[in-house]
């Protein structure tokens, strides 16, 4: 897929004029870049007379996950502080939230990114009035359907279908349906950002994503210790999803299934692109397998 054009300095300049904001104009701007590889990022750091802002190219479905759901300023997202149009796209203007992410993870920043997760799905569970909204669940199982196409082994075949499943009469809530460890800053409260598939989803889609790609290797690009894993299933559960009249039994399995579907991600990306040997795919197919075999049993 073709790189879309970054602004250039001037054109910068011009999108922040948009804002009502004018000293706006005089700000200095820092782009933010990937920590993985350092590749920029369509976002950058306002520091200006008004206040510390962020300016962000939307992408997909953030002005309508905005527009549905943080319309009012929410503790658990940035607030919007206002939108413009530039060429084909819509940037957004964003509140400043300072904080770290959840690469490195610990106890206590964990515990804050859950409740501020837990607060979020409180306030959206099963609101059915929302259900056509934003990331819709009919849209979410297009790409849950494409990956499935690439496990290369009827066992996780037959485990997948039976996720799709249950993924069809899951609860739903609001979710962030990219939670990765890089899309939490825990400061003093702890946001979500980048909402680009945030909808109303099944709601242990969020929950999943956070907890599935950490490992115990401190070397890892995420790290996460088996201890910290099981605190977030049970902490999770106690402050969330107990109050929904859902047991524990079947909240366990539940997961145990969306985390299955997490690791068939590199499944499909090694199986569709040849690339077998990379050690994530490795990781993955053992981990898929490891679950598969606790959820379905081999005869």
């Amino acid at each position: 897929m073709k790189e879309k054009h970054m602004p250039t300095a001037d054109e910068l300049s011009v999108i922040l004029s948009r804002f009502d904001l004018p000293v706006l104009g005089t700000a200095s701007i820092r782009q933010f870049k990937d920590e993985e590889d350092g590749s920029p990022y369509a976002v950058w750091l306002i520091r200006s007379e008004s206040g510390d802002f962020v300016l962000k190219r939307a992408k997909a479905l953030e002005p309508e996950v905005y527009r549905c759901f943080f319309a009012s300023k929410k503790p658990y997202a940035p607030a919007l502080l206002g939108s413009a149009a530039y060429g084909d796209d819509t940037f957004l203007l964003l509140e400043y939230c300072p904080g770290e992410n959840l690469r490195r993870c610990d106890r206590a920043r964990l515990t804050l990114a859950l409740d501020s997760l837990g607060a979020m799905q409180d306030e959206y569970w099963q609101r059915e009035d929302l259900f056509d909204s934003a990331c819709t669940l009919d849209r979410a199982l297009e790409g849950i359907k494409r990956r499935g196409q690439y496990l290369g082994s009827s066992h996780l075949k037959a485990v997948y279908n039976q996720f799709i499943q249950i993924y069809l009469h899951t609860p739903r809530s609001l979710c962030h349906d990219d939670l990765l460890p890089i899309n939490v800053l825990v400061g003093e409260k702890a946001v979500l950002i980048d909402w680009e598939y945030g909808g109303i989803l099944p709601y242990l889609s969020s929950l999943a994503r956070l907890i599935a790609h950490g490992r115990e290797d401190e070397n890892a690009y995420f790290y996460l210790s088996q201890a910290d894993r099981d605190y977030a299933i049970d902490y999770y559960y106690s402050i969330c999803v107990k109050k929904h009249g859902i047991s524990y039994e079947e909240y366990r399995q539940t997961l145990d299934f969306f985390l299955f579907y997490e690791a068939c991600e590199w499944i499909m990306l090694g199986n569709r692109y040849e690339q077998r040997e990379d050690e994530r795919y490795c990781y993955s197919l053992r981990q898929a397998e490891a679950i598969a075999d606790r959820l379905m049993p081999r005869n």
